[in-house]
């Protein structure tokens, strides 16, 4: 089995993790990026990625609102 957890632009990886850990500290996760996630609940781990996944659908409606069709 291949692993399809891949980043499509390496550049981004860096500010992903600072946004992952900044939504985890919101949500009351502290020291996100060294805790061992097997030890997390699957609703803490899947919080963290839900948040993300909803503020960047919030951003990208947001800029696309800035645009004339």
């Amino acid at each position: 089995m291949t692993n399809r957890n891949r980043t499509l632009v390496p550049e981004a990886k860096q500010g992903l993790n600072k946004f992952k850990i900044e939504i985890a500290s919101e949500l009351g996760i502290d020291n996100y990026d060294q805790l061992d996630k097997g030890n997390l609940t699957s609703r803490q781990n899947g919080s963290v990625g839900g948040e993300m996944v909803k503020r960047m659908v919030e951003d990208y409606e947001r800029k696309l609102g800035n645009y004339d069709i």
